[in-house]
């Protein structure tokens, strides 16, 4: 919610806090893109994660969030330096948006609004919090408390 008015709000499905880091391309952005739609954590008839977001005709909300890169490290004061700058990370946001509506639809993918302030409602239902890396950011870690 932005100044009163709902951005976007879906049914079943995801919502995507999704951090852009300095050295993220496009590449990065559609494949995570494709990872998020078919990544197999709904519970099928045995209630086994075996079902993914296309199976189940859901929805996705993604809400642009630079503080994933936060590095706690040293002092009390984060420090974003590994976050990609806004123009990048905007750019790639609307690859990975564009990306996914072009696999689930477009009607299924709701977005927040890129740089605002907004207050994001979650209700989880269930216990799966799940952190999607891109190819070439597989093996650091260093943002991630």
């Amino acid at each position: 919610m932005m100044d009163g008015q709902v951005a976007g709000r879906i049914g079943r499905g995801f919502v995507v806090l999704l951090g852009v880091k300095g050295d993220d391309t496009e590449k990065d952005a559609r494949y995570l893109a494709q990872k998020t739609a078919n990544l197999r954590v709904f519970p099928d008839a045995d209630g086994k994660m075996n079902i993914s977001l296309q199976d189940i005709r859901g929805e996705v909300l993604v809400v642009s969030q630079f503080t994933l890169y936060a590095d706690t490290r040293k002092g009390n004061r984060p420090s974003f330096v590994q976050a990609a700058p806004p123009e990048k990370a905007e750019a790639l946001y609307k690859v990975y948006v564009d990306s996914l509506r072009k696999i689930l639809d477009e009607s299924r993918v709701a977005t927040g609004m890129f740089r605002a302030m907004m207050l994001v409602e979650i209700v989880n239902d269930g216990p799966v919090t799940i952190e999607l890396r891109s190819e070439g950011n597989l093996g650091d870690d260093s943002a991630h408390a």
